[in-house]
Parts: structure tokens; sequence; C-alpha cells
């Protein structure tokens, strides 16, 4: 029988036939296993965890067993896009009880680092994120009936906001973080590369943040309908499917797609672009789409070595910033899904597939591969609720 080992958690196992998880071993190869688990230690609470959505590092753990050059070690636990019932409260703990549904922040810096201590703890040296092979032994995932977990990085979700919004947290943090690191003026026109669930919501944020305009582009037509039609995005673009090869022909080809965003905006280039694909002709074509002094947020994690036009970008001033994950962003998150804030688009209908059930896994992590289901629909984000029997809602 496996055990989830987590050196934070104190208390005796519970005599109760351990935890059930969902434990990748290899390429595609998911089982169902049992796992002690301790009471939560005096700072922790224990959360049955229900609603976890699927994320793009996810896909790469199920489908390679590695996620770019980080090699899966040992048997690894995927979901970190999770949100759950409290069960079990440590003694310390105040704010929190039993059955305070709440949502899950998955990754635990050290706390005491500089970084830590400026707030940018997202790029803590020492940071174990759930489902990450990155740290080792690797922190276990959410896929897993409870989980001990600290209080201080679960929030309470308020009485309007679903189980399933909950989720959506986690990569709304994602485009929280990437519009603060944009700091965009009002009336400001953005550009977002990639119309995946990522993409989306930094368009939402972009709208929150009074952008006048939000321009939205993928290969994928309907992806960009499904932005346009329910109001993340005022205008579309469907990049041209081409494999350019020499540098001469990519960069002809970012210059390409450069004036169709032109054409889209109707006013030239734009003030900010978010590239949540990590393709390297989009992050060329977004260095020829921005605006003298503005901003590309680097937000799609794609090949770590590329080629760029920079010259373009430093003879305009135009920054290249990071966005690794989130910081701080959950209170934040949280107010605006309940707020009913107009300019929030309804984020409820990023979840297109779900899942109930541990044996449904296996297929969830299939359909979330997909671009469309067998029925047609777009597949954006699929989510799995583990607190229900197995049977698909697709």
């Amino acid at each position: 029988m496996a055990s989830e080992h987590n050196k934070a958690s104190g208390g005796e196992s519970k005599d109760d036939g351990g935890v059930r998880a969902s434990v990748l071993h290899g390429v595609k190869e998911l089982k169902i296993e049992r796992r002690s688990l301790a009471s939560p230690a005096p700072s922790e609470v224990q959360v049955a965890v229900q609603a976890t959505g699927l994320c793009g590092s996810d896909l790469h753990y199920f489908n390679h067993y590695r996620n770019g050059d980080i090699i899966v070690r040992e048997p690894l636990t995927l979901g970190h896009e999770s949100s759950g019932v409290v069960t079990e409260v440590g003694s310390e703990v105040n704010g929190l009880k039993i059955g305070d549904r709440v949502a899950l922040e998955v990754g635990l810096p050290c706390g005491k680092c500089e970084l830590c201590n400026g707030g940018r703890y997202n790029i803590c040296k020492e940071m174990k994120f759930r489902s990450s092979a990155k740290a080792y032994p690797h922190f276990q995932g959410t896929l897993q009936e409870r989980i001990n977990h600290p209080a201080s990085f679960c929030y309470k979700l308020p009485s309007n906001v679903s189980l399933e919004l909950g989720a959506i947290l986690e990569p709304l943090g994602v485009a929280v973080h990437g519009s603060r690191r944009a700091a965009l003026k009002s009336g400001s026109t953005v550009l977002i590369f990639g119309a995946g669930a990522v993409g989306l919501l930094c368009a939402a944020m972009s709208k929150v943040s009074g952008a006048k305009q939000v321009i939205i582009a993928d290969i994928q037509g309907d992806r960009v309908d499904f932005a346009v039609e329910n109001k993340f995005a005022d205008a579309k673009i469907v990049v041209p499917m081409k494999r350019p090869q020499t540098i001469d022909e990519k960069l002809a080809f970012a210059k390409e797609v450069a004036e169709l965003v032109k054409g889209a905006s109707g006013i030239g280039e734009v003030d900010a672009v978010f590239e949540c694909t990590g393709v390297e002709s989009c992050l060329q074509a977004a260095i020829y789409s921005t605006r003298p002094g503005g901003r590309i947020m680097l937000i799609g994690m794609g090949s770590p070595i590329q080629t760029l036009p920079i010259s373009a970008a430093a003879l305009r001033e135009v920054d290249l910033v990071g966005v690794f994950r989130y910081a701080n962003t959950y209170a934040e998150a949280i107010e605006l899904v309940s707020s009913g804030n107009p300019l929030l688009p309804d984020l409820s209908k990023l979840i297109t597939q779900r899942f109930d059930g541990f044996d449904a896994i296996p297929e969830a992590f299939a359909m979330a591969g997909r671009v469309k289901d067998d029925e047609g629909k777009l597949v954006l984000k699929v989510v799995v609720d583990t607190a229900k029997l197995s049977t698909a809602k697709l």
C-alpha cells in the first residue's frame, strides 16, 4: 500500500483502510491505490477533495511521464486545480471548521527566504508544488480522496461560489498575477495568443482591468469564436496553419500574423500581449504586434530555446515580462468571482466536460487531450468530481 509521506503532517495514521488515490506509474498508466493518511498537523486541515480541473502540465505527465525536462522519478498523483470540504482541523487552526468549502493553493514555499519575505513566493527556490515532479520526493497531487494541507493555503469559499468554480481559482490566479505584472491602464488594447483556459482567463482579467479592446488569436477557429460569443474577447484572429522552417521564413510569418492583429484592432499595434501558447512564432508575432513602450507577458511554457527578433523589442522598449504561476492571488480571485462584476465573463462556461469518480480519471485525461468531444463540443477545461460515483457526463 502506498503512503502519502508528508513530513509536515503529525498525528497517528487512521485505521480506516487509507484513502484512494489516482497514481501515475508510467505513460498513460494510472492506477487506483490506497494510501495511509495521518491526522492533520496542528497547522493543517484535512480536506476531502471534490472538484479537480485537469491542467496542461498534468496532461504532459500523463502522456509522456515528464513535463519538458522534468522527469517523473517515482509514482505520482496528478492534480492541482482543486477544491473540497474540510473534514478535520488541526489544533492550532483558526478561521476554518469542519464542513467549510475551500479552494486549495497547492504551492508551498519555504516562507523564509528573501523572495518569500518580499511577497514573491511563487519563485521561491524551495517551492514544493503538488503534482510537480520537480521536487523529490515528489509532492503528491490532489486526485486523492483526502489530503492534509496547511490551513494558511486553504481559502474559504463564499456560498455563491461553487466547488467547480473554486477549482478554477487556481488557473485564474495565473491570469490575476499576469494582469498585475502587465499593469494595464484603463482603455488599453490587449492581444491574447492562445484561446485555451488560461488564455481565456487572461482575456477575462483584461476585461476586468478596463481594456477597451481584447483581441484573441488561436489556430482553432472554434475557440476564438467561443471567446467572442461568450464576451471574453471583442475581436478574433484565426492564425494560419503554416510551418515555416528557416529563420527568415519564421520572421516573415510572424510579421504576417502581426498584420492580422493590426487589422483586427483597427488602430494598429496593441498596448499589451499575453502570450499563453509558448509557441515560438506567437512570441515573434507578439513582438511585432506591440506598440513602442508596450509589454509582453510570457505565460505559455514552450520550447526553452527560441529565436526572437530581439532588436525589434529592444529598440522600441517593448518589455518581455515573465509570469510564473501566481502569488497572493486567491483572496482577489474569490472576491472577483463572488462579486457579480459585470465586466467578468461567465467563468463557469470554461468547464466543458465533467467526469465523476476515480474510475473515470483515465477517460478524463484522454478527453483533456482532445480539441472536441464525440458530440463536437469544444474541450476547454475538464473537471473530475472525485466525491461522486464513477459515471462520465460528457
